[in-house]
């Protein structure tokens, strides 16, 4: 069983950045695929984000060139690091992890981001 708690999110002004942090538990997080994704208000749920146990990443075009995923195996810690934040990026940011090999996804509970004019 894997517990992901995100922290970070806030309320900034358009232009502004922020920076979202996912600890998960356990002992082997860097055999764990992770992302992040987000859910707009009133809209479906987005992958934002995905960094591989190699380090590999992708972005949607979205946020690309604005968004930066990282992480720190040795703090069970995945980051996404938001420039450049306008109001569209409003939305409830979550955390997801996929042991490799395996098709479950864990969950965080979302962290708000709330972006304003």
């Amino acid at each position: 069983q894997v517990q992901l708690v995100e922290s970070g999110g806030g309320s900034v002004q358009a232009g502004g950045s922020l920076r979202l942090s996912c600890a998960a538990s356990g002992r082997t997080f860097s055999s764990y695929n992770m992302a992040w994704y987000r859910q707009p208000p009133g809209k479906e749920r987005e992958l934002v984000a995905t960094i591989s146990s190699t380090d590999t990443t992708y972005y949607a075009d979205s946020v690309k060139g604005r968004f930066t995923i990282s992480r720190d195996n040795a703090k069970n810690t995945v980051y996404l690091q938001m420039n450049s934040l306008t109001p569209e990026d409003t939305a409830v940011y979550y955390c997801r992890s996929r042991r490799i090999g395996t098709t479950y996804n864990y969950w965080g509970q979302g962290t708000q981001v709330t972006v304003s004019s």
